[in-house]
């Protein structure tokens, strides 16, 4: 399978195959004798979170691979049987409620409870495989430090992203990619895999669906080691999806001007961002954007949600 590191570009030395491993990695040596035992190998969590997916539930858990040892469901207040399902079909899943509201806040919920040494995230509405997950693994267990699905590599594709949601995600991701000097093929896209590890490094604190865009700059920002997958995008098997593509992208959007190169240092010397004080007030008496002259936000349109 093809690689494609997204580390900074260099001019003075061509991408390797795979970076070198960690100190605590498994050694690469194959067993010499037939006494010797198999290596053992990293946990693999995965966490899923879930808002009425119990008609998905099904599908998703039915092929989750043997490599994982832990599954985590997310379970926003969900009205349906989306607990009593996944329970009936697999036993062993880890039910946590989430603590809060949106996708970013279950994710972190699962992140903070996840055992594992390396975690996956996905959806819980049938538009990831999770027969890809041994893919992310392999990364992982070969000197990545942070894997994420890619729709615009070669073996990767979408059946279900539409041209509006695809021109945003492609200028979202020019933006990312000058910025910090990446080469990035995806952005919006929740299929990724990091080593516990560095979940400090990752600082998450997104509470919807920019999380997906703020993991992946903390990597680059943190300097750990990415790949990407071709992943294939499959259609929502049922319901209505929660995504909101113009109010979503103007939150990925204000997510990434906040945390771009320089940013935080503008923060720690009182000077505005994105028309904000350090402190959070308007500058010049102005309202930030996204706020009212009265100072409560305002409601965000709601769009018409995107199967």
């Amino acid at each position: 399978m093809t690689t494609y590191p997204t580390l900074p570009r260099s001019t003075d030395s061509r991408p390797v195959d795979h970076p070198l491993r960690r100190s605590t990695d498994p050694p690469p040596h194959p067993m010499r004798r037939a006494e010797d035992k198999e290596p053992t190998r990293p946990a693999v969590s995965l966490v899923i979170p879930a808002l009425n997916e119990a008609r998905n539930i099904p599908w998703v858990f039915e092929q989750i691979p043997d490599c994982v040892g832990e599954v985590l469901l997310v379970d926003g207040d969900s009205h349906d049987a989306t607990v009593r399902v996944a329970t009936r079909i697999l036993p062993t899943v880890r039910s946590i409620p989430q603590s809060g509201k949106g996708k970013g806040n279950a994710l972190r919920t699962g992140f903070l409870a996840a055992r594992g040494d390396y975690v996956v995230m996905m959806d819980a509405d049938g538009s990831m495989s999770p027969a890809e997950i041994p893919h992310f693994v392999h990364f992982l267990e070969n000197g990545y430090d942070f894997v994420k699905g890619s729709r615009f590599v070669e073996g990767g594709g979408s059946l279900d992203i539409t041209r509006f949601r695809s021109l945003g995600n492609h200028a979202l991701l020019a933006l990312v990619n000058r910025l910090y000097d990446a080469t990035l093929t995806d952005l919006c896209y929740g299929f990724c895999a990091f080593r516990r590890s560095f979940l400090d490094q990752l600082d998450l604190h997104a509470t919807g669906f920019e999380i997906e865009a703020e993991m992946i700059v903390h990597a680059l920002r943190s300097g750990l080691r990415i790949a990407e997958v071709p992943s294939l995008e499959l259609p929502r098997r049922n319901g209505q999806s929660n995504l909101h593509a113009i109010s979503d992208g103007r939150r990925v959007l204000r997510t990434l001007l906040s945390e771009r190169p320089g940013a935080q240092a503008q923060k720690a010397n009182g000077r505005p961002v994105n028309g904000q004080q350090a402190n959070g007030q308007p500058v010049n008496g102005q309202p930030a954007s996204g706020q009212p002259a009265n100072g409560r936000p305002a409601s965000a349109p709601r769009e018409r949600s995107t199967p």
